[in-house]
């Protein structure tokens, strides 16, 4: 039976119950009081043991940021490429036994039996397997975002999500807005009304190219370039765009009814197969449209890019959240709000410093799982609907069974 558009997205959730998620990540995300019991397998010198998939860039930088919280000890390291695990491992005093290298590497990680978590900041077409990998051995998870580049892969990390919470273990995706005060109030107001009735939205992602390196094609060279690469990152539109995305669906509570929208790949890209631009109007109940724009390609005026701004239009006001600028309601119910200038770090230490409260007060309800999917599955129908310039509506991407191919094989296991 066809849902109304009074009920759509609030019984929908096939791959779980929906829940009030947003109060309740609220509460998860601001002060819980740490519970005297403890972690199984915790280091000798108290902290939770800790190990790291994925040693790139921002994996190396968020293992430092575990690091320096004071909670945990990071002891082993895992990545496809030995001068990635060598370097992160030299750097914070891992043993070269407890480095592990090639796609299986993070399996041999997962096999340390004193480790009490893993963080997960491989590229994302890996992250639904090694999920559930370490849930099943036992881990607490520190996930990036997106993910999964995938639909299924989408539903075995919702599985994951359940058997985590039955299990008592902790899953935490990583979205640094979230942990925002600003941020966090203007959702606030708007949820109490502060717009009166929503009529229209816009949101923007336009940013600049990645500094890929082009080359041959081959299986290595995707895999170091994978954020250029459909398969392996979820397309700009899922890995980078997620983020904006999660915005809005933070605001809206519900996702989208359907979407349709366009785009295409410019010469300024010359590696991988992503688009670098797209043009989504995803349309919510109650006739209330979004349109949704992004580009990633240098265009020589790079100061008035757009970048990560969600703007909500309605009778009472207007509404505006930058990631990296001003939040803030315009109207009848002013809010001035305040700047996000140094979000990216702050956000990434208060979700470490909030995973950590997580594990050590036994909260396993692992809320920002049900919206992390959440928000994958708008980004994953706003990627089909440009990619096929068709109307694409949210029951259809429920029941997409549609498997992404990294193509990787030749790789070292």
């Amino acid at each position: 039976m066809k849902k109304s558009a009074e009920t759509h997205g609030r019984d929908s959730g096939e791959f779980f119950s929906r829940r009030a998620f947003v109060s309740r990540s609220t509460a998860a995300l601001s002060g819980l009081i740490a519970a005297p019991h403890w972690v199984r397998g915790a280091a000798a010198n108290g902290k939770i043991a800790v190990g790291l998939v994925g040693c790139g860039s921002r994996g190396a930088w968020i293992g430092g940021l575990f690091k320096e919280h004071g909670g945990y000890e990071v002891t082993a390291c895992a990545d496809y490429f030995q001068d990635k695990v060598d370097a992160f491992g030299e750097k914070h005093g891992i043993a070269a036994a407890r480095r592990f290298t090639g796609l299986n590497g993070y399996q041999r990680l997962l096999e340390c039996k004193d480790l009490d978590a893993v963080i997960i900041k491989s590229p994302p077409c890996f992250h639904p397997q090694q999920i559930a990998a370490a849930v099943d051995a036992g881990k607490h998870v520190y996930t990036a975002k997106p993910v999964s580049v995938d639909v299924p892969g989408c539903r075995t990390v919702a599985e994951s999500g359940k058997k985590a919470t039955k299990n008592k273990q902790v899953i935490f995706v990583d979205f640094q807005h979230r942990t925002d005060p600003f941020f966090q109030e203007t959702v606030k107001r708007l949820h109490e009304g502060a717009l009166g009735r929503i009529t229209f939205g816009e949101v923007f992602n336009h940013s600049g190219e990645f500094g890929a390196k082009a080359g041959p094609d081959t299986p290595e060279t995707r895999l170091k370039n994978w954020l250029c690469y459909k398969a392996l990152s979820g397309d700009y539109m899922v890995e980078i765009n997620i983020h904006t995305i999660d915005m809005m669906h933070w605001m809206f509570q519900k996702p989208p009814l359907s979407a349709i929208g366009s785009g295409g790949r410019t010469e300024k890209n010359p590696v991988g197969d992503n688009w670098d631009h797209f043009g989504i109007l995803y349309q919510y109940a109650d006739n209330v449209p979004v349109t949704f724009t992004s580009k990633r390609y240098n265009d020589g005026v790079g100061e008035l890019d757009k970048h990560q701004i969600v703007e909500l239009y309605g009778t009472d006001g207007r509404l505006q959240t930058r990631y990296g600028g001003k939040c803030m309601i315009l109207g009848k119910h002013l809010y001035k709000g305040g700047k996000t200038t140094t979000l990216y770090r702050d956000g990434a230490v208060s979700n470490i410093a909030t995973f950590h409260t997580l594990i050590t007060s036994g909260d396993y309800r692992n809320s920002t799982v049900e919206y992390g999917v959440e928000s994958n599955l708008i980004a994953i129908m706003g990627r089909k609907a440009g990619y096929e310039q068709r109307l694409v509506t949210w029951e259809e991407i429920l029941k997409s069974d549609e498997v992404m191919d990294p193509q990787l094989d030749g790789l070292k296991a």
